[in-house]
């Protein structure tokens, strides 16, 4: 069970401060794409994003984007942010994570946060990859019939726990 929990679950991605990142020795990023950075198959940010984004590069933090979805999906979406990515990644395997971390200078696992808002598949693949994972809320409901009821299975692995902050560590 420890595989499918997040060492952080925050309500917003832009709760991840560069302090926090400085302070677990962190100088990269591995971000989802839906219900993380934007809803469901919407082609645009959500609108913290882009403010939160530029200070994570004005600080040299490296960001990439590994989503499950298609090309089609995240080329657009990863274009408008400005920044590289990796679709199909097939999470929660890690080859995908793997490839983002070379591509982002080489990084180590233990120096990359993968954050997402989804246990099977962002957290469960980081944790296997040995990045830090950082669980979000999701931006939006759900809209997938799959993905509503992954969401439930979610609820029971997430029960009784309470949700650490960044914080606190």
């Amino acid at each position: 069970m420890s595989r499918l929990q997040p060492d952080y679950y925050i309500p917003h991605i832009t709760g991840v401060t560069l302090e926090f990142l400085r302070r677990h020795g962190i100088r990269g990023l591995i971000l989802d794409v839906d219900n993380t950075l934007t809803t469901h198959d919407d082609p645009t940010p959500h609108p913290d994003i882009a403010a939160w984004l530029d200070g994570m590069r004005q600080a040299g933090v490296g960001m990439m984007i590994v989503s499950n979805n298609t090309e089609e999906r995240v080329r657009p979406f990863a274009e408008i942010l400005g920044l590289p990515y990796v679709a199909d990644g097939k999470k929660p395997g890690t080859d995908g994570m793997r490839r983002a971390a070379e591509k982002l200078g080489g990084l180590r696992p233990e120096e990359t946060a993968v954050i997402g808002d989804q246990i099977f598949t962002d957290v469960w693949g980081g944790n296997r990859f040995g990045a830090l994972t950082i669980m979000v809320a999701p931006l939006g409901p759900e809209i997938v019939p799959f993905i509503k009821l992954k969401r439930v299975a979610e609820k029971l692995v997430l029960r009784g726990r309470k949700p650490r902050k960044l914080e606190e560590v």
